[in-house]
């Protein structure tokens, strides 16, 4: 009786360290999608996580913090709206830090619940060029503040079989970070976005593999102050790792974003909707432990540029760092 109680502990462990970084299946929330100033809500192969498909059934808090960082551009060829105007290219740099707390409910029915939020923190640098009579203007603007919070009110998680988990999550992006029309750096959209995702995780503990994919749908309000409202996006990020008996994984991640359809208003009409898609692909390494013998406790450190990009910033200095906790 001993034995299978320790089994099942070990079992329970085991799901709880594959599903701490389930906390964010809505993140990799850095600005880059071909939205108004090509700083939108996702960064390609950043929303994937070790056990994203997979919400505990136990009564747990999950903590993470998160940070994401990208430096990159769109070439002086292509015209990007920005502050209600156009800008001849586009530099932009960026930090996003991200503090989430979920709370997983229990489950019911086969399926487990949870709900949570995240403050997130940002610091850009936006530099951008434009026509003023016969000559053109290089102007930088920067900003430090509070971004938009990103709210769950429901994630859904089952277990299909003893290896394959989906979940279901409705994420929503409010305006809440200080926005200024006529700056070129703002941390907010200054809209509202709805993310619905679905999520899958499938483990192979034999060779010590996971598979996680992440796909989801985001669909912007217009930005009353500009009058730009942007296309709906289509996300899917796929991640591979091999796991060791230390706690350290290695593997592979890829992602794409997806612009569906034209945006519009007086700036997305003259550049005939600025459609944008991108692609990425790199390293991460993940390490995985307890403390204090029960409290799972993982990291992760990831590198993706991109690889092809169209009204979206190109960048080869894409990373993104997470620690999470479950207690």
């Amino acid at each position: 009786m001993r034995a299978l109680m320790n089994a099942r502990r070990r079992r329970t462990r085991n799901r709880l360290r594959l599903a701490m970084l389930a906390i964010v299946p809505m993140l990799g929330a850095g600005n880059a999608s071909a939205t108004e100033g090509a700083l939108g809500r996702p960064v390609a192969g950043t929303s994937v996580l070790s056990g994203i498909g997979i919400v505990p059934t136990e009564p747990v808090w999950i903590a993470n913090l998160e940070t994401v960082y990208l430096d990159g551009s769109i070439g002086g060829d292509r015209q990007v709206p920005i502050a209600g105007q156009r800008s001849l290219g586009i530099d932009g740099e960026l930090s996003l830090t991200l503090v989430s707390l979920l709370k997983v409910w229990g489950s019911y029915g086969g399926w487990a619940f949870a709900s949570g939020f995240t403050l997130p923190y940002i610091w850009e640098k936006v530099t951008g060029t434009f026509a003023v009579g016969q000559a053109n203007r290089t102007t930088s603007d920067r900003a430090s503040n509070l971004y938009d919070m990103l709210f769950t009110p429901l994630e859904a998680g089952y277990q299909i079989s003893e290896n394959d988990h989906i979940a279901l999550s409705f994420n929503i992006w409010a305006p809440t970070g200080k926005y200024n029309v006529t700056s070129l750096a703002n941390p907010s959209l200054n809209n509202w976005t709805f993310v619905p995702q679905i999520a899958y995780t499938k483990t192979v503990p034999k060779y010590g593999l996971e598979f996680d994919a992440v796909m989801g749908f985001q669909f912007y309000t217009k930005n009353t102050a500009t009058d730009y409202q942007n296309a709906p996006l289509f996300t899917l990020d796929v991640m591979g790792l091999k796991k060791f008996a230390n706690g350290v994984g290695v593997g592979v991640v890829m992602g794409t974003v997806q612009q569906l359809g034209n945006d519009s208003g007086p700036a997305a009409d003259r550049l005939d909707g600025f459609v944008g898609h991108d692609f990425t692909i790199g390293p991460i390494v993940t390490y995985e432990t307890t403390l204090g013998g029960k409290r799972p406790l993982s990291a992760s450190l990831r590198w993706v540029p991109s690889v092809v990009s169209t009204n979206r910033l190109k960048s080869t200095k894409t990373f993104m760092a997470t620690a999470t906790l479950v207690f």
